[in-house]
């Protein structure tokens, strides 16, 4: 079992920035993808963006694309996710998952596990 814990999401304003972490503990074994998701209020869960183990492969949705980085310190087995020039409708429930388990990385069913998630709100 692996255990998931976000944290860093807050109130801030358009164009801030906010950092998110996320520590993986438990059996987390020797190499895995990890990734985020975000959820607004009404809508359905929707990727953010996937990072490789080794860290030299990423992937983002396009509505973040520039403006958010995804990175991870395997030695503390932890994932980063930077986003800056942040927009309202960045505001969301942001969570972390890990264990790609499907080539679909965008599906939120090819992931094992998943951490209890970080609010992230942006003020206009």
């Amino acid at each position: 079992q692996v255990q998931l814990e976000e944290s860093g999401g807050g109130l801030v304003q358009a164009g801030g920035s906010l950092r998110l972490s996320c520590a993986a503990s438990g059996r987390t074994g020797s190499s895995y993808p990890m990734g985020w998701f975000r959820q607004a209020p009404g809508k359905e869960r929707e990727f953010v963006a996937r990072l490789s183990w080794s860290g030299g492969t990423t992937y983002y949705a396009d509505s973040v694309k520039g403006r958010f980085t995804i990175s991870r310190d395997n030695a503390k087995n932890t994932v980063y996710l930077q986003m800056n020039s942040l927009k309202p409708e960045d505001t969301a429930v942001y969570y972390c998952a890990s264990h790609l388990r499907s080539p679909r990385v965008v599906d939120t069913s090819s992931w094992t596990y998943w951490g209890q998630g970080t609010q992230v709100t942006v003020s206009a």
